[in-house]
């Protein structure tokens, strides 16, 4: 019987499969032996283990890419092939060549990881496309790793004794041949689609390089659980960091700094801070009237008129708010720089100032990359879907929404308890999940919160009670005056008044600051220009936050109005929007393309980029410049 499976079509696909997957694994533990001085002082038993199984998921992806056709062409309904030999020497040739490229591609970066401190990216192939002698500088400079050779030549024998041929013998019954093996075939590739996104599930993101954070203490880690096959592939297609020479970094850093060094004089107060990133809270929400509570935070403390979103989607926003990284170009997540040495306010406070942190998102562990993103930036825990359900003294799954997360109410009065329990000071963040599409509130809110013209604004109106009763909650607590909570937006959602509909309306969202023992934080700014980005550097100053740090934003409060910016992307039209004062200019990376006097043209109807002061466009150059560089050569934290 076991020699019929494995004669069989399946049986010798999954076996030649398998041959790969032990072939990965032998070149994971070669890449960690030949990089021993980077892993050696953290890396146990246990973890060691650990990354290898992360690993898997990687190289599963990895293999059904370099392995697709395979699968199709052993399972393809064609009675002939299981009796022509010459069609399975074809196949066999291919399986090496293919194979051994991809297992080659990780044994290059065994040498290579030490200069990078990341695996391999499509980016960095095409960086020396254009060197004509590209074989030679490769062969010369893998001289003093001669024994990769002959762990290559291990590999080309492995694969080609390895590899395993059908033989069931000649088709009888074809008409039960044909059926099987379609039924066969259909369930192998979606088994494949599964393998390569990482996931069944709805809320399973395609995987990215990031989620690899989710597995690692250390972010160079990351290189253990990657392999480079899967680094090449998913950043193809992928917009590069171009790095830019607008003018000197002298001149540049003159323009803008985003190194933040704090005055000697500061006094650091050790303060918890409460960072709740709303889903889909747009500005126009709080104008409509939708968000009464939220509205009444900002008259106790600090809101802003101009206060805008730093991207358009949900992963642009943690790296943004929690980290002060705008996005440019690509999602940060997305990019090679993910795998960069990162902080943010989490890993500022948690590292040197012996802070507790957590990050929650009530939605399946790992959705969106944000447990990758929350434990490299510096949450030391990350509380999800999945620890929701292990409490007793809530409704595990009946209180999921059906589509995406647990509902905002009863997350975040989780939120409350889980802070209870942590020692102070801590640092935390939330991201809620119930005002997303397909725009639903929990069945016994449908009298309060009646049908709105726009099913968003029913959930805005859900959500802000929510937190509602999470502050009812949290203000009974021992540890509420002592905190500084910031209120505000991944991105706006459905917008439908017109001033919210032109480019820059598009990104306008509420920032709230919040400090119930900070009564002179008491102010509705119309003045300064503000966005995601300056809430890390905002909040590390009311702390009085003593250590340098990178910040792609502004403190908002140290920090004067003539001078305060807002910077974001399009991406449909790949222009930066740059605002200071009462201009906001569009440059696409060489010139302004238009500009406006956004404050009193709200529609943008009036293109004035002759007269728009040519300071602002100097000081974007250097941003950009500066952002680019950093990302390009990982200084994105203070070594």
């Amino acid at each position: 019987m076991l020699k019929k499976i494995l004669n069989s079509t399946v049986g010798a696909l999954v076996c030649n499969l398998l041959l790969v997957y032990i072939l990965f694994a032998l070149t994971r533990i070669i890449f960690i032996w030949c990089n021993d001085t980077l892993f050696a002082d953290h890396l146990s038993v246990g973890y060691f283990f650990h990354l290898l199984f992360s690993g898997v998921r990687f190289d599963t992806t990895a293999i059904l890419y370099l392995n697709s056709w395979m699968i199709l062409t052993f399972l393809l309904p064609l009675h002939w092939k299981e009796t022509n030999a010459r069609y399975y020497k074809v196949l066999h040739v291919m399986f090496v060549v293919v194979n051994f490229i991809g297992l080659a591609a990780n044994l290059c970066d065994c040498a290579y990881f030490p200069f990078t401190g990341r695996r391999t990216t499509w980016n960095v192939l095409q960086e020396f496309g254009g060197e004509g002698n590209i074989f030679s500088i490769i062969a010369r400079e893998s001289l003093p790793y001669w024994y990769l050779y002959i762990v290559a030549i291990f590999i080309v024998w492995a694969l080609w004794k390895g590899f395993r041929t059908p033989n069931e013998g000649e088709v009888k019954a074809k008409t039960a041949y044909y059926i099987r093996q379609t039924i066969v075939l259909a369930v192998a590739v979606g088994l494949s689609v599964a393998g390569i996104r990482g996931g069944f599930t709805s809320d399973v993101r395609p995987i990215t390089m990031s989620n690899a954070n989710e597995c690692v203490e250390k972010s160079i880690d990351a290189g253990i659980v990657l392999n480079t096959p899967f680094s090449i592939m998913r950043t193809i297609g992928k917009k590069t960091f171009v790095e830019r020479d607008y003018m000197s970094e002298q001149e540049a850093l003159a323009l803008f700094s985003p190194l933040h060094v704090p005055a000697d004089s500061v006094k650091f107060k050790p303060m918890n801070v409460v960072v709740l990133i709303m889903e889909g809270f747009g500005r126009q929400y709080m104008a409509r009237g939708y968000m009464p509570f939220i509205e009444s935070l900002g008259k106790k403390g600090v809101s802003f008129e101009y206060s805008y979103a730093s991207g358009r989607k949900s992963i642009d926003a943690m790296p943004s708010v929690l980290s002060s990284i705008p996005s440019f170009v690509e999602p940060f997540i997305l990019t090679p720089a993910s795998m960069n040495d990162l902080s943010g306010i989490a890993g500022e406070l948690s590292r040197n100032k012996g802070y507790q942190s957590a990050f929650f998102h009530g939605a399946v562990n790992g959705s969106m990359g944000f447990m990758g993103y929350a434990n490299v930036s510096g949450y030391q825990k990350y509380y999800g879907r999945t620890e929701y359900n292990q409490d007793p003294n809530y409704n595990g799954d009946d209180d999921f929404d059906g589509t995406w997360a647990i509902w905002d109410e009863e997350f975040l009065q989780y939120y409350c308890d889980r802070m209870n329990e942590m020692k102070e000071p801590f640092v935390t963040s939330v991201f809620t999940a119930s005002s997303h599409a397909p725009f639903v509130i929990p069945e016994k809110y449908h009298e309060k919160f009646p049908a709105t013209e726009v099913k968003m604004f029913r959930c805005v109106q859900y959500s802000d009670y929510a937190v509602r009763r999470f502050f009812e909650k949290a203000e009974k607590q021992k540890w509420f005056k002592n905190t500084i909570f910031v209120i505000t937006a991944d991105h706006t959602n459905v917008s439908v008044d017109p001033e919210y509909l032109t480019d820059l309306g598009l990104y306008k969202i509420p920032i709230v600051i919040y400090a119930p023992g900070m009564p002179e934080l008491n102010n509705y700014d119309t003045e300064r220009v503000v966005c995601q980005a300056d809430v890390m550097p905002t909040v590390l100053g009311l702390l009085g936050y003593d250590k340098p740090f990178v910040s792609f934003g502004q403190d908002i409060f140290n920090t004067a109005p003539k001078d305060k910016f807002a910077v974001n992307y399009l991406p449909g039209n790949d222009y930066y929007q740059y605002l200071q004062g009462d201009w906001m200019l569009q440059f696409d990376g060489e010139k302004v393309v238009h500009a406006y006097e956004f404050k009193k043209d709200t529609l943008q109807k009036h293109d004035v980029k002759e007269r728009c002061p040519k300071e602002y466009e100097q000081r974007l150059k250097s941003i950009i410049q500066q952002y680019m560089y950093r990302m390009n050569h990982n200084q994105l934290i203070v070594k």
